[in-house]
């Protein structure tokens, strides 16, 4: 495993107000970051930082990862800095980690009140980077046993936020102890991961 200051690239974990606990699974970055710098040849630190919405050093993140349970609340502040971060280039995954789904599409909609997220097709690219899922994001967890979907948010045809939902990728990357996931689901998790990182980087 690298130490984590061998990398070049390090990974973001989204800080938002609200109650909603924004710091949900902590292992789960690390063991994202070192997955892709094994398979793809990423050089990510293998630790990550959290940063706040509204901080000027969300722009020290190439991709910055958002989960939680529940509330989520960003202020004019918080919004118009997302806002630019992501036209400027960056990018935004958020994973609802089952029952934020009404509080991050009300705040994602404060960033970007002219769009609405877009629930991409089983032939989206994201899909079909380093690994081949023909079939969408994977099932990790079952919460309501609704299939999973994956949205996207798009400004000027670039495509600035994905959003799984009913998948719980992050519950996926952490470690094995934490919820006893079969090796098979944690493989398809950090796969899917993968695949969002590399799209993120070379769309």
């Amino acid at each position: 495993m690298a130490n984590p200051g061998e990398g070049t690239l390090r990974m973001g974990l989204l800080k938002y107000s609200g109650g909603g606990d924004w710091y949900a699974n902590p292992t789960a970055l690390p063991n994202l970051a070192q997955f892709c710098n094994k398979t793809l040849g990423t050089d990510f630190r293998t630790d990550y930082g959290t940063v706040e919405v509204g901080s000027a050093d969300l722009y020290n993140y190439p991709f910055v990862h958002m989960t939680g349970h529940g509330n989520v609340v960003f202020t004019p502040q918080d919004a118009e800095n997302m806002r630019n971060y992501l036209i400027g280039g960056g990018f935004l995954h958020i994973d609802d980690n089952y029952g934020m789904d009404p509080y991050v599409r009300a705040a994602m909609k404060q960033v970007f009140p002219e769009t609405d997220f877009i629930e991409l097709p089983f032939s989206h690219p994201i899909y079909h980077q380093e690994y081949d899922f023909s079939r969408g994001l994977p099932k990790i967890h079952e919460h309501d046993g609704d299939s999973p979907q994956g949205f996207g948010l798009f400004w000027e045809d670039r495509m600035v936020a994905f959003y799984s939902y009913e998948s719980d990728l992050g519950d996926g990357w952490e470690d094995e102890a934490v919820h006893n996931d079969p090796p098979e689901i944690r493989a398809a998790a950090l796969q899917m991961g993968a695949n969002i990182v590399q799209f993120a980087f070379e769309q």
